[in-house]
């Protein structure tokens, strides 16, 4: 999240789709009703009328899988009626960029598709630059090719008429909602959207997403206090999760995953590290080598050298063209490709789409390991109807895990808060925390591969790995230091801004991101998290200073919040374009005296209105604005209405294209899709309950939990 819950109690209007957050965020909810206490107007778009819809000031009912059409709707009358905050989007947007000439939309289809790959080529989602390779801009935002003009003319078939049509929406009632929150496209005003799983379980979950992005930034709703797009988690570190890498094709600090034919790390580099032609955009990925060949020290340290490229070639490759998702994991499992697999507080015999095909692939495994609390029915598939386990070949290990009051460590909230947690209790009998069953298990593997060698046995051999202490534990503190970043060699860095020269010893934790090198002079595990450590040894994820200068819920002292302590990233679009805050009465930041007070800035540069040293907001872009045309989504670069893959239509209202072109089909016997049938025109949901936790794995032992919600059920409306 841009912002924090906390952040919620500022805006003026709250809109809740994908989520019932009153039911399964109930902490959330609470600094929603804040916002309704002093005046908020809460808006519940959603299938169902839920206990949240009951707190909101009104419950629109929509269509399951039509939230794109109903956002694409607001985006059109947003513009239509001039309702977008024109000095940001103007400033603080890529509205003014002119699209190629060879790019085209067409009956539900972006230029470049490949319909046999499903795939798009997307060398013509590109923009026009001048001679000197800066982005062609038309500030006047009348050019028929410029980004904005082009999305105008892309959501103007999002009628009010067609939208009703798709959704089930009355036409008050999308009227009454794009009023009420366009209403926030103004300098004093903020508005928020709060969405969970019921957006990003579809075939076009990240477009979902995406299309609220358009829209808060045409309305100016990014970087502010009261705005920003908020994620509502049902774990407690989700957000920790992902910013160590538990997705396939991101590292830690949401470095990209090479691939095989990124053979070379000057290759790999050359594809990764963004370049910007504009002096006025930070391009802040620029510094990418820093973080990446830091990240290399971390795993192999002395080991890796500019002669073998820190390591590189040691860091395993995905294959090109192939995907490592979970779906894209168990369809080869099931194909019997995969023979050994690690479920870690996992029960993905229950979570995982086409849990029979799962419970059916984990039979083709020749082992194995669950590490979690209790047993759960992925470890135990072999008991499941229609197994025998006489005939079952799958050898089957369940390691005890410390529960998360029983180990010490950090855990990251949505608002990207670090914070410092300790040990209440011993963990019963043999349990271990996670983390150091993985430790001990490769411990012993490298041991294994130094006596005997092995595939990539240079990877295992020489990767660093002392992280236990003398008593055979894992090492919190040495783990959070090696994330937070170590100097490995005397170092001076010069600042040339400030004209100034600074020395760093030898195993001195870095202060900073800032301070990452990619000479091999630093190691860090994760850029983003950098500065949560200090020199001094302070833990900065242990802070629990409860001062709130602004008053707007920052806490600035509170935890460690990536990256450097940023309460609100892309805080100066806040600011016009000389600094000034756009709304006084919710200052979180304001350049004076020649400095940016308040909240911890994106960067030091002056505001943009300094053509010399001045710099956009939106620094970790390319081109430093906030994006409406978005080329690197995989589906298109505006998101488009696409029925759902299994549904009651056989066609799509808006186009010729039923479903998200780009998704994925699993094509093995037990992937079979339910067609559009006029006998059957209704639509299965799945939805959480607040007494019980994801699959329930841990909840359905809590025998207050399990009497207060016994068993499933199903409503039928």
């Amino acid at each position: 999240m841009t912002n924090h819950y906390c952040d919620l109690k500022n805006a003026d209007v709250i809109l809740i789709m994908g989520s019932n957050a009153a039911e399964h965020h109930p902490i959330a909810f609470k600094w929603i009703l804040r916002a309704k206490e002093k005046g908020a107007t809460i808006i519940h778009v959603d299938p169902r009328y839920t206990r949240t819809s009951a707190r909101c000031d009104f419950h629109v009912p929509l269509r399951s899988g039509t939230d794109i059409a109903f956002l694409g709707g607001m985006i059109s009358y947003i513009i239509e009626n001039k309702k977008y905050f024109k000095d940001y989007v103007l400033n603080y947007t890529n509205a003014s960029f002119i699209v190629g000439e060879d790019y085209f939309f067409k009956d539900g289809l972006f230029s470049g598709y490949d319909a046999k790959k499903r795939k798009y080529d997307k060398a013509t989602w590109v923009l026009e630059k001048d001679g000197k390779g800066i982005p062609k801009r038309d500030m006047s935002l009348t050019n028929p090719r410029s980004v904005f003009q082009m999305m105008r003319k892309h959501y103007s078939r999002y009628t009010l008429d067609k939208v009703s049509s798709i959704t089930g929406v009355s036409k008050e009632n999308l009227l009454k909602v794009y009023e009420i929150y366009a209403s926030t496209g103004v300098p004093d005003k903020a508005g928020t959207e709060c969405y969970a799983l019921g957006w990003t379980h579809h075939t076009t979950g990240s477009q979902n997403i995406r299309t609220m992005s358009i829209i808060q930034l045409l309305l100016g709703n990014m970087g502010i206090a009261g705005g920003g797009i908020n994620a509502l988690r049902g774990e407690p570190n989700v957000q920790g999760s992902t910013d160590h890498a538990i997705l396939y094709n991101v590292l830690p600090g949401y470095l990209k995953t090479p691939s095989a034919s990124l053979n070379t790390l000057e290759a790999y580099l050359h594809k990764c590290t963004p370049e910007s032609k504009d002096p006025q955009s930070a391009n802040y990925y620029q510094n990418y080598p820093k973080f990446f060949v830091s990240f290399l020290k971390s795993y192999w340290e002395e080991k890796a050298t500019k002669e073998n490229e820190f390591g590189y070639s040691w860091l395993p490759k995905m294959e090109d063209g192939k995907h490592y998702s979970t779906m894209h994991l168990f369809d080869r499992m099931y194909a019997d490709k995969i023979k050994g697999f690690f479920a870690i507080g996992a029960d993905p015999a229950v979570s995982t789409p086409n849990s029979n095909k799962v419970r059916k692939a984990l039979q083709n495994l020749d082992w194995l390991v669950g590490e979690n609390i209790f047993n759960n029915e992925t470890y135990e598939f072999w008991r499941g109807p229609g197994v025998d386990p006489t005939k079952n070949k799958t050898e089957c290990f369940l390691l005890p895990a410390a529960a998360t009051m029983e180990k010490e460590g950090s855990q990251s909230n949505s608002g990207r808060w670090v914070q410092w947690k300790y040990k209440a209790a011993e963990a019963p009998g043999d349990a271990l925390p996670v983390g150091e069953i993985e430790i001990k298990i490769m411990a012993a593997v490298k041991k294994l591969y130094e006596k005997e060698g092995g595939p990539n046995a240079e990877a295992i051999v020489n990767l660093k790995w002392d992280y236990l202490d003398s008593k055979g534990h894992m090492d919190v503190m040495k783990v959070a230091k090696r994330i937070n970043g170590v100097f490995l060699e005397d170092t001076v860095i010069e600042d040339k801004a400030k004209k100034t020269k600074t020395e760093f010893k030898k195993g001195q934790l870095v202060p900073g991101f800032g301070n990452l090198q990619a000479d091999g002079k630093t190691a860090c595990g994760n850029w983003c998290i950098s500065g949560s450590y200090t020199a001094d040894g302070l833990n900065k994820m242990a802070s629990r200073g409860k001062e709130d200068p602004t008053g707007l819920g920052l806490f600035p002292n509170w935890s460690y919040a990536w990256p450097v302590n940023r309460r609100i990233m892309y805080n100066r679009a806040s600011c016009d374009v000389n600094g000034k805050p756009y709304n006084p009465k919710r200052n979180i930041l304001e350049w004076k005296d020649d400095k940016w007070v308040g909240d911890v800035p994106d960067g030091p540069w002056p505001p943009q209105a300094d053509k010399e040293k001045g710099k956009y907001p939106f620094i970790m872009k390319q081109d430093g604005l906030g994006a409406l045309f978005g080329p690197g989504m995989a589906e298109g670069p505006f998101p488009e209405h696409y029925e759902p893959l299994e549904g009651p239509l056989s066609k799509n209202p808006l186009s010729g294209q039923l479903m998200n072109p780009a998704a994925e089909i699993f094509k093995s016997d037990m992937d079979k899709v339910a067609n559009a049938s006029e006998k059957f025109p209704y639509v299965c949901t799945t939805y959480s309950c607040t007494e019980h936790w994801c699959t329930g794995a841990l909840t359905r032992w809590q025998a207050w939990l399990l009497e207060m919600q016994p068993e499933l059920y199903v409503e039928i409306g």
